[in-house]
C-alpha cells in the first residue's frame, strides 16, 4: 500500500514580514500562526481559503531570496479569482486562456509570482 503525501507547508521568501502578511490577507489568506520563537526567528503561517496546504513567512525561515519562489494554485473560477485580486488592489494579469486552463498571474510586494489555474474538469479547484 502506498502512503499518502499531502503538501502542508511552503516557505515565501519575503524583506518585510508584516508588509507580506497584511498583503496575504488582504487577499483572503487565513493567518494561522504569527509567533516569534527567538530573536531572528519569526514563523507565519498563512492558509489562503479552502486549501489544506499553508505558506510561511518570516525570520530565519529560508536560504531563498525574496522574489524567487514559484507557486501555482488550483482555484474554481479564474474570473472570481482574478477579481478579488483586483478588488483588493493587487495587479494581476488579464485571464491566460490555454487548452489545459485558465490562468491568473501575479506577484505579491516582493516579487514571489503566483499563477492560479482554473481547470475545466476540476471544477471544485
Amino acid at each position: 500500500m502506498t502512503a499518502t503525501w499531502k503538501i502542508e507547508l511552503i516557505p515565501v521568501p519575503v524583506t518585510d514580514v508584516d508588509r507580506a502578511k497584511a498583503f496575504y490577507e488582504r487577499i483572503g489568506f487565513n493567518a494561522d500562526h504569527d509567533h516569534t520563537v527567538h530573536e531572528g526567528l519569526r514563523f507565519v503561517q498563512l492558509t489562503p481559503p479552502g486549501s489544506a496546504c499553508s505558506i510561511a513567512i518570516g525570520t530565519g525561515l529560508t536560504e531563498k531570496t525574496p522574489g524567487t519562489q514559484e507557486i501555482q494554485v488550483v482555484v474554481a473560477d479564474a474570473d472570481a479569482a482574478r477579481k478579488q485580486l483586483v478588488e483588493a488592489g493587487v495587479e494581476a494579469s488579464e485571464i491566460d486562456e490555454q487548452p489545459w486552463g485558465r490562468f491568473v498571474n501575479f506577484r505579491d510586494p516582493d516579487g514571489n509570482s503566483w499563477t492560479l489555474q482554473a481547470i475545466p474538469y476540476r471544477p471544485n479547484g
